[in-house]
């Protein structure tokens, strides 16, 4: 295992970015096992979609140990309460064995509860303060907020649904203290990599016709044979939305293929957004320049791991 001061390496970064490859080179350079941070790929025949890439876990004939994908079945709602448990469980494994865990995948609340370290507390829905709420502006949910914590993170407040969810959760957290435990807090080098927006516009437009071409299609089918509801199937959105979409008759395959690319063009803005929120509450993202060779790249992380400094910004 690699010598230094960090608990973890991350490597984040938007949808089509690479970073399956390069963490599963990472891992099999310096001992360790890539944990999985995507909230698609923890679901079972759900592969082309949630680009599983199996074949990027192969190095030199070797298969890298990956953790927390396909654990659960389709139709089931896997939330980040259940990520953090079963990360926990898996990271203190792999630090028992000696080996170095490397976390891969694009999910940004995965990553922001594992860095910032979510209180563990899974909180129910409350219909009646929701109704209490609905009516009232983004700026009075946002004041309403600011009564229960310091915004540090602006995504609370970018739209009224998720204002209302975080006042749902703080109001919840002051009033069941008792069944809150802190996560662990973790030294974790967090990376991405990043491509100018050219280069990742065009790098999605090419995926997306790739996953159609091997298959994409039939993996919806077959999951709507298999007595997965076509609103349950939506719900994973992207691929799985607006393929569902074409297969029931709702889209011609043009406004399929037309609509998903947008879709997917917007979805890797939106992690942006996400990582960028990271960085405004204090969490240094180091990003590595996708056009840099894998060689390149690794041995950049690798610098970085050897440095040991907190993920922490000063």
């Amino acid at each position: 295992m690699i010598s230094t001061k960090y608990d973890l390496v991350i490597i984040t970064g938007p949808t089509a970015s690479g970073k399956t490859s390069i963490a599963a080179a990472l891992t099999s350079k310096i001992g360790g096992e890539i944990i999985s941070a995507d909230s698609r790929q923890v679901y079972r025949r759900m592969n082309i979609g949630t680009g599983k890439d199996y074949e990027d876990y192969i190095i030199e004939g070797k298969k890298i140990p990956v953790h927390l994908i396909d654990i659960a079945e389709p139709g089931y709602r896997y939330n980040v309460f259940e990520y953090q448990k079963d990360f926990l469980k898996v990271y203190e494994d792999i630090r028992s064995r000696g080996r170095f865990p490397v976390v891969c995948g694009g999910s940004g609340m995965y990553i922001d509860s594992i860095v910032s370290g979510y209180r563990l507390a899974e909180v129910p829905p409350n219909t009646e303060l929701r109704k209490e709420l609905e009516s009232k502006t983004l700026e009075e949910l946002t004041e309403i907020l600011k009564q229960y914590k310091k915004l540090h993170n602006k995504t609370d407040v970018d739209s009224v649904k998720r204002a209302i969810r975080a006042i749902e959760i703080e109001r919840y957290y002051k009033t069941h203290s008792e069944l809150i435990r802190d996560f662990p807090q973790l030294n974790a080098l967090v990376t991405g990599i990043v491509f100018d927006r050219a280069t990742q516009r065009k790098r999605i437009s090419e995926r997306l016709k790739h996953r159609i071409d091997t298959g994409m299609l039939q993996e919806v089918e077959n999951l709507l044979a298999e007595g997965i509801d076509s609103e349950t199937l939506m719900y994973y959105g992207l691929e799985y939305k607006y393929i569902t979409l074409y297969i029931t008759g709702k889209l011609t395959y043009e406004e399929m293929y037309k609509k998903l690319e947008i879709a997917i063009h917007q979805f890797a803005k939106r992690q942006m957004t996400w990582f960028r929120g990271m960085e405004r509450k204090g969490i240094k993202i180091h990003w590595i320049e996708g056009n840099l060779s894998t060689d390149e790249k690794i041995e950049k992380i690798i610098g970085l791991l050897q440095s040991g400094s907190s993920h922490r910004s000063m």
